[in-house]
C-alpha cells in the first residue's frame, strides 16, 4: 500500500500493489467503480471521474450492480460460443494479410504496421464498421490515446469522436442489422429487457476503446518480450501447442494494462493494514500484482511453460474484461504467427531506444521498428 498525491489535481490517492490485495480490492464491492457517486469532492473536482459528462458514464466498465449485472447479462447474450469461434477465421485472415504487407516492406513497425492493423481490423469486422469510416476511427483512437504527453489536451475530443462514431454505428445497425456484434447487442434480450440507445452507444464505445488499443499494446509487448528472450521465442516456434499458455504467461509478464480503473471506497475500509476513509480513490496495479514473488516463483523470468498462471491481466471480479476470450484468441493467433513468418526477426533500432508511451494506466510501446533479416537492421 502506497499513499501519494495523484498528479492531476494533487488528489490524495492510495496504490495497491500486492497480488492478494489487488485481487481482494477488485472483488470487494466496498471499492466502487462509480467515482461520480462515491468519490470524494477532491476526486470529482479534479475531473478524475471516468466518462463524466458523457454517455460513457453508462458504460459497463464504470457502473456497479444492479446496473452492471443487467448490462453484463445483456452483453453476454451477444458473445455466443458460435460467434466467438467464427471470429477465429476473421483474426487469422487479417493476421495473414498484415504479415504479407510487412513481408513486402522487409522492415516495419510492429505497433503501426502489424499490431495496430490487426487489432483495429478485427474490431472493425466484428462490430460492423463501414470500411469508408475506418480511417476516421483510427484517427479518433490515436487522439484519445496519444503517445505524446503534449497532445493530452486532445483526449476529450478523441473520446467525443469515438462516442459519435458509436452512436452513428448503432443508428445504422438499427436500420439495417447485419451479422455483427453491434446488431447482436441491439437484439440482445434478457427477461424482456434490452439495452437502450445510450447504453448501446456506451457499450459500443467502450468496446472500441478497450478492444483496439489494449490488444495493440499487448501484441507489441509480447513481441518485444519474445525478442528479448530468444530461447522462449524458439520454444514457441518449435512447439505451437504452447500458444495458449504462452499468451497467459505474456499477459502476466507484460500485459497491456498497468492498472485497473479507479476504485473509490463506499465506506471507511481497512486494507493491507491501512485505514482508508470513505470516498478515497484507490489504484490497483495489475502489472505489479502479476510480478508478486509471493504468488509467482521467479516472477521476473519469462517462462511460457509456467503452470497455474492465475494472472490479473484482465482484471478480476465483476469488472473482469468482457472481451477476454476474444483478446486471448487474437494473442494466440497473432503473436506466434509473427515469429512463424519471420523466425529471424530483429529490432531495427538499439534496444535502449525502444520507449513506452507516458500513460499511468496502459503499458504500450510508442513504436517497435523491426527487420526481417540482419541486412535490414540499421
Amino acid at each position: 500500500m502506497h499513499e501519494f498525491s495523484f498528479p492531476v489535481g494533487g488528489v490524495r490517492t492510495w496504490m495497491i500493489t500486492r497480488y492478494e490485495d489487488v485481487r481482494s480490492v477488485l472483488a470487494d464491492q466496498r471499492f466502487s467503480s462509480e467515482g461520480g457517486t462515491w468519490g470524494n469532492s477532491e476526486f470529482r473536482q479534479a475531473g478524475l471521474v471516468s466518462g463524466a459528462g458523457s454517455v460513457l458514464e453508462k458504460s459497463i466498465t464504470v457502473v456497479d450492480p444492479p446496473a452492471h449485472t443487467r448490462l453484463r447479462k445483456l452483453a453476454m447474450k451477444a458473445f455466443t460460443p458460435r460467434r466467438v469461434e467464427r471470429w477465429r477465421t476473421t483474426v487469422s485472415e487479417l493476421v495473414e494479410s498484415a504479415l504479407d504487407e510487412c513481408a513486402a516492406r522487409g522492415s516495419f513497425d510492429v505497433m503501426d504496421d502489424y499490431a495496430g492493423v490487426v487489432s483495429s481490423g478485427v474490431l472493425g469486422r466484428i462490430l460492423g464498421f463501414r470500411i469508408d469510416r475506418h480511417r476516421e476511427l483510427v484517427e479518433a483512437l490515436t487522439q484519445a490515446f496519444p503517445s505524446d504527453p503534449e497532445l493530452m489536451d486532445q483526449v476529450p475530443e478523441g473520446f467525443a469522436r469515438i462516442c459519435e462514431y458509436a452512436a452513428d454505428l448503432v443508428a445504422e445497425k438499427r436500420k439495417e442489422p447485419g451479422d455483427d456484434l453491434t446488431s447482436a447487442l441491439i437484439a440482445a434480450e434478457e427477461d424482456g429487457e434490452r439495452l437502450d440507445d445510450e447504453e448501446l452507444v456506451a457499450m459500443v464505445a467502450a468496446m472500441i476503446m478497450a478492444g483496439s488499443d489494449t490488444v495493440r499494446a499487448f501484441v507489441g509487448n509480447a513481441a518485444l518480450a519474445l525478442l528479448d528472450h530468444p530461447r522462449q521465442r524458439r520454444l514457441l516456434h518449435d512447439s505451437p501447442e504452447l500458444a495458449g499458455n504462452a499468451v497467459e504467461e505474456l499477459l502476466r509478464y507484460e500485459g497491456a494494462l498497468t492498472t485497473a480503473l479507479f476504485r473509490v471506497t463506499t465506506e471507511d475500509v481497512e486494507i493491507a493494514g491501512t485505514e482508508l476513509p470513505k470516498g478515497a480513490p484507490v489504484i490497483a496495479v495489475l502489472l505489479s500484482a502479476n510480478r508478486d514473488p509471493e504468488q509467482f516463483r521467479d516472477p521476473d523470468r519469462l517462462d511460457i511453460t509456467r503452470d497455474r498462471i492465475r494472472h490479473l491481466g484482465f482484471g478480476h471480479g465483476l469488472h473482469n474484461c468482457l472481451g477476454a476470450a476474444l483478446a486471448r484468441m487474437e494473442g494466440e493467433i497473432a503473436v506466434p504467427a509473427l515469429f512463424r513468418r519471420f523466425p529471424e526477426l530483429e529490432t531495427a533500432v538499439p534496444r535502449e531506444d525502444v520507449r513506452y508511451i507516458e500513460n499511468w494506466a496502459m503499458r504500450r510501446l510508442v513504436s517497435l521498428p523491426v527487420a526481417t533479416s540482419s541486412a535490414d537492421v540499421r
